[in-house]
């Protein structure tokens, strides 16, 4: 790979790193038994999407310490892909979404394999669970097969324990907060540990941590890495009601039905008067929502500006990444993929 960050190619290495690893265990779990087969296919769909930007920003942290282009740090990159997609399908069981990628979420595909009799919901959803767990090993096998020096990976383990605990405690945070008062704040503590650390600045510690990185170049990474984590996140909330299902593979409607903390909720819930309160409150939580339900919510956010409050948000956020990297001593073409995943991350229609 040049020193150019070239998105299509650096995901097909990504992906061919993937398709490998996770068909090479789900001939393993075959092995076992061939009752498995359909976890074994939930286990390979669960890698079959995505833009791979954990792994891009692992790369790069990679190459911003100065280490050149490696296959090995390649295959170590791909191991935050699957700490993504186990925390994907844990996701999509929490929420019981029913699309992800415009495709049956695990527990909704596997709900076919279990045998009449059962308790087919609750014994899909066990299922996608121990595949969601099943990834998230392997995103550390993968990391420690990768063919990286030990003396190389031993200076990036420990910071796996911090990205399991956080990414964790993220989740916990919004299960425990979901229903409560819409509050901003809060909603920006639930995004920075649920999705923020572990998307963008967790992969970028431990490729630096693979490389040697410096202390000052990992607190580089932190200041450029949190808020534009937010800001990723910030833009999948909007993209939640106001994208197009087609692009993003997901339900509109998802956020008001499990009445997700988001802070495009808060931030509607703050500026709305009593009567739009009142009929975002009747709608909140609903298990059935229809079209005409999903304009209603869009023309209450309008109407209170939140969305554009949000984009403000967003807009903040890059900037204050952007500042750090400019601040930041790392060489000439780590600076230029950083800012061009920063527009990818946050500048987006899916």
């Amino acid at each position: 790979m040049s020193d150019h960050y070239e998105p299509a190619a650096f995901k097909a290495r990504v992906d061919d790193v993937l398709t490998c690893f996770i068909a090479q265990e789900a001939e393993l779990l075959l092995a076992v038994d061939a009752d498995l087969a359909p976890v074994a296919d939930q286990l390979e769909a669960s890698v079959a999407h995505g833009k791979r930007l954990r792994a891009a920003f692992c790369y790069w942290g990679w190459r911003a310490a100065g280490q050149p282009d490696s296959e090995a740090l390649v295959r170590a990159a791909a191991s935050m892909e699957l700490v993504h997609a186990a925390a994907v399908v844990h996701d999509d069981i929490i929420d019981d979404s029913p699309v992800r990628h415009g495709l049956p979420t695990a527990h909704m595909a596997l709900r076919g394999s279990v045998r009449q009799g059962h308790r087919v919901k609750a014994a899909a959803r066990g299922l996608a669970m121990m595949v969601g767990d099943l990834l998230m090993s392997l995103a550390g096998q993968l990391f420690t097969v990768s063919g990286l020096p030990a003396a190389y990976l031993s200076r990036a383990r420990p910071l796996w324990a911090t990205l399991a605990r956080e990414l964790i405690a993220g989740e916990c945070l919004e299960i425990l907060r979901t229903g409560a008062g819409p509050d901003t704040a809060g909603s920006l503590k639930v995004i920075r540990y649920k999705t923020a650390k572990y998307t963008v600045e967790h992969p970028l510690h431990i490729g630096g941590a693979l490389g040697g990185a410096d202390p000052r170049l990992r607190e580089a990474f932190s200041c450029y890495g949190l808020p534009l984590g937010e800001a990723f996140q910030l833009r999948d909330d909007l993209l939640g009601l106001f994208g197009d299902p087609a692009r993003t593979g997901k339900a509109n409607l998802d956020d008001i039905r499990t009445r997700r903390p988001t802070a495009l909720l808060a931030e509607t819930w703050k500026a709305a008067d009593d009567a739009d309160r009142g009929r975002l409150k009747a709608l909140l939580g609903r298990r059935h929502l229809d079209e005409q339900d999903l304009e209603t919510v869009r023309a209450i956010m309008t109407r209170a500006k939140s969305p554009a409050r949000v984009e403000r948000m967003i807009d903040a956020r890059v900037a204050e990444a952007m500042a750090a990297l400019g601040d930041a001593d790392m060489p000439t073409h780590a600076v230029r993929a950083l800012t061009d995943l920063a527009n990818g991350a946050a500048v987006r229609h899916r």
